[in-house]
């Protein structure tokens, strides 16, 4: 499709060669350049111009995030399928967290993503042997909840209390938004935000 796009092939993965094919070929608006001169031709930049309309960039940020799947998830995990038992096993630290959570690791396990169609066809791939079952466990929000405690905040204990979802509440007030039919990415940020102040984000940071 990018080739379609662009009308000629080239390396998807050079900023070289792809900054060559959006802005002198296709002319589209300079959006910065690098140290040595060269186009940028990072997310940021392929988001805007995407956002303008131009097909090719969005192209090249839905192949970007395909390779990422590929190389991150899918050739890694294959390459981590036992010889013994054609099983993928991973192993979990009880003490290598600052938060105090289980870590998973060779491969992580923890990680295979979610949020995109993509991502969730990774994870239909993990397969329960019969008679066993897949057990997904997730703590509730619980460094807020012991935040609340402790401190005696009072509007957190609250929103524990009556079940309303303290992220959105926080993304509420951010962004002056209602809580009511919030946007995911909106809650998202306010998740950083809210975490972000517990493990010690500077002002800047935030």
């Amino acid at each position: 499709e990018a080739y379609r796009l662009a009308g000629r092939e080239f390396n998807l993965g050079s900023p070289r060669q792809l900054g060559e094919v959006l802005f002198k070929e296709q002319g589209l608006a300079t959006l910065g350049k690098t140290r040595t001169g060269e186009h940028t031709t990072g997310a940021q930049v392929l988001e805007a111009l995407a956002a303008q309309g131009h097909p090719l960039p969005r192209t090249i940020l839905d192949w970007r995030q395909l390779q990422k799947l590929t190389g991150t998830y899918t050739d890694a995990l294959i390459s981590e399928i036992s010889p013994v038992d054609g099983r993928v096993h991973t192993r979990y630290a009880m003490a290598a967290t600052s938060t105090g959570r289980l870590s998973s690791n060779d491969p992580n396990l923890q990680n295979i993503p979610i949020r995109t169609e993509e991502g969730r066809k990774i994870r239909r791939a993990f397969v329960a042997e019969d008679g066993f079952l897949l057990l997904s466990a997730d703590y509730s929000q619980i460094e807020l909840r012991v935040l609340a405690h402790m401190a005696g905040i009072e509007a957190l204990k609250d929103g524990f209390a009556k079940g309303i979802d303290v992220h959105a509440v926080t993304a509420s007030q951010m962004f002056n938004v209602p809580v009511e039919g919030m946007d995911p990415l909106l809650r998202r940020n306010a998740k950083r935000i809210n975490y972000g102040i517990i493990y010690g984000i500077g002002a800047f940071g935030l």
